[in-house]
This record gives C-alpha cells, sequence and structure tokens, in this order.
C-alpha cells in the first residue's frame, strides 16, 4: 500500500497517538509492539479495508434506497424491474440474491453483490437499460423534489455501477496487485 510507505514519526496518525494517548512511539521501550508499530498497523488496516468496507456500504444503502422486497409496493416493484431488464434483472432479484448475500457484503465479502450489480447491467441493451431506469427512478421519485425519476434512475444505475466497481477493484489482494505495483513504479519512473 502505497500510504504504508509514507507512515513515519510524523505522519498523523503516530502524532495522534502520542498527543491524544500521551505514548511515545517507542513506548513501551521493552516491548514487542510499540506505539509506533501500533500506527503502522492502523495505517495499514484503513488503508486495505476501510475503502472496500465503505463502498460495500454505499452499495447496500442504494438498495437500501430501493423498495423493500415483501411488501406490496417492493413486490410491484421488482415484478417491474424483471419486466423491464428481463433475465438480466435475476442477478439482482431479491429471491436470487437476497439475506446470504447482504450477510456475507455485512461480513466484508462484497463482491458477490458487486459481481452480480455489474453482470446485470452488462447484459442491459440501451432499450432495457432505459426502462429499467424509469422502473428504478419512479420508485426513487416519490421522496424527493429533484427532477423526474428517469433522471434518478440514471444517478441510481451509475452509482451502483461505480460503486460495484469499486468493490471488485478494491477486492484485489495485495499479493495479487504487489507484482503489478512494482512494474506500474519503475515504468512510470523510466518514462
Amino acid at each position: 500500500m502505497i500510504v504504508r510507505r509514507f507512515l513515519d514519526d510524523d505522519g498523523e496518525l503516530a502524532q495522534h497517538l502520542v498527543k491524544q494517548l500521551n505514548t511515545p512511539l517507542d513506548w513501551p521501550e521493552e516491548g514487542q509492539l510499540n506505539t509506533g508499530h501500533v500506527a503502522k498497523i492502523a495505517s495499514a488496516a484503513a488503508c486495505d479495508v476501510s475503502y472496500n468496507q465503505a463502498a460495500n456500504g454505499h452499495l447496500a444503502d442504494l438498495f437500501a434506497a430501493l423498495p423493500l422486497p415483501g411488501t406490496p409496493e417492493g413486490d410491484e416493484f421488482w415484478v417491474a424491474l424483471e419486466a423491464a431488464g428481463g433475465s438480466a434483472a435475476l442477478y439482482i432479484d431479491p429471491g436470487n440474491m437476497g439475506g446470504p448475500f447482504f450477510d456475507r457484503l455485512v461480513r466484508g465479502n462484497g463482491v458477490g453483490i458487486a459481481d452480480r450489480v455489474l453482470s446485470f447491467l452488462a447484459e442491459l441493451d440501451d432499450q432495457k437499460r432505459d426502462a429499467v431506469t424509469k422502473v428504478i427512478g419512479d420508485a426513487l421519485a416519490h421522496d424527493t423534489l429533484v427532477a423526474g425519476g428517469r433522471y434518478l434512475g440514471q444517478l441510481w444505475l451509475r452509482d451502483a455501477e461505480t460503486t460495484a466497481w469499486h468493490v471488485m477493484l478494491a477486492g484485489r489482494r495485495l499479493h495479487e496487485t504487489e507484482d503489478d505495483r512494482k512494474r506500474f513504479f519503475e515504468a512510470w519512473g523510466n518514462a
């Protein structure tokens, strides 16, 4: 992680620990794990996990804005979405990806939801995408004074697509990206 390389005694997190917790960076002196190490661990965890968790949470929030399955409004919405999106809508149908997928998302594995969202969107041709946009937008329009439903549907789809992409990209593990990053820095450094 790039941020990890620049964490030092002057880093913001290290200084926070020193000032707020009154712990010198080398405290305890004979300890195996000192304040500086804790700062590095926290920084690494924040870089490696927080972004992915935030993207996963946002993806869940996008679905939470839609009518809830099992309610009359929700049942009507999901039937209309399947009619508009055809078989592609099955990727995000609550019966196909309901509780277990979102439970895994909460536990930190959101790639399954992201993959389903991207698969859904990839299978929509322009006509179906426009129809899906209208269904989603109409469902969102009742709570807002913003422009019409179609525009809100476009925003939801763009946001869901971008967020799902962020989840997929953040899901790559350091051991999978380390060589890519080395090649990147070397190539760009030599450019």
